[in-house]
């Protein structure tokens, strides 16, 4: 029997987005296992889009909606430079491009690439044009939103090689003290790994933010290469190949 919550009661959410908030998945996958029978709410089915529940409401998922959601991947790719996150630009080929068999890093126990990995498969933050390392792209809505939403507070790790003089006070101000476009930026963790080159450490990406922060500064950033994300790390994945995210790996 298919029952749908008072609407009107006082205190409620829309379903799918108390799902995504807890990390089910994500807004529109909720919609679609809503819309297919699968989720149950206090050991009621709930198959009315739009139905609002409890926020202390016990959300069960059907095995077949479980099983659905574990089969999306999650793609690590090594972007070399010359490539576009996201859109393509004139002129220049979308790093989605790589993601191919003969590109595949892969292991003994690895699937290989079927068309199947490929639907909806979208990037998961961006990386510059002229910038290098690790990008996700990913099919799972939940990891999306863990990664770019506006909540987000995953560390991203780069490296960065630079041309100029940094003096102490201008190294103070990269970890803590800069804004673009007229806003704070978060705090940041910035550090000397050599004479030319720095690590950053941010849980934030705004457009061109390092070159730009590097700029505030009086450094020109020659090399900038991505090597983590979370607890991901780009490791030995060569350039320009790609590998998918492992079970035992969680960012």
């Amino acid at each position: 029997m298919t029952n749908k919550p008072d609407a009107n009661e006082p205190g409620l959410v829309r379903l799918s987005k108390l799902m995504a908030e807890r990390g089910l998945c994500s807004r529109r996958e909720a919609d679609e296992l809503i819309a297919r029978g699968l989720v149950k709410v206090d050991g009621r089915l709930v198959d009315q889009l739009g139905s609002k529940v409890g926020r202390d409401a016990v959300i069960e998922l059907d095995d077949r909606a479980r099983k659905d959601l574990g089969a999306k991947v999650t793609i690590l790719l090594n972007k070399p430079i010359g490539y576009v996150s996201g859109q393509p630009e004139k002129g220049y080929e979308p790093a989605v491009r790589l993601i191919t068999p003969g590109n595949q890093e892969r292991g003994a126990k690895d699937a290989g690439l079927t068309r199947a990995h490929m639907d909806g498969l979208a990037p998961a933050g961006r990386l510059d044009i002229d910038s290098q390392g690790l990008i996700v792209f990913t099919q799972n809505g939940t990891i999306a939103k863990l990664l770019v939403g506006e909540d987000s507070g995953i560390e991203k790790e780069y490296l960065v090689r630079v041309h100029g003089a940094l003096s102490d006070r201008g190294l103070a101000l990269l970890n803590q003290g800069l804004e673009l476009d007229g806003r704070p930026l978060k705090p940041a963790f910035v550090e000397w790994l050599n004479q030319d080159q720095l690590r950053f450490v941010l849980k934030e990406g705004r457009k061109r933010q390092i070159r730009r922060m590097c700029e505030a500064v009086g450094l020109k950033v020659i090399g900038l290469k991505r090597v983590r994300i979370g607890r991901v790390r780009l490791g030995a994945l060569p350039e320009g190949k790609w590998r998918f995210l492992r079970p035992d790996e969680t960012f």
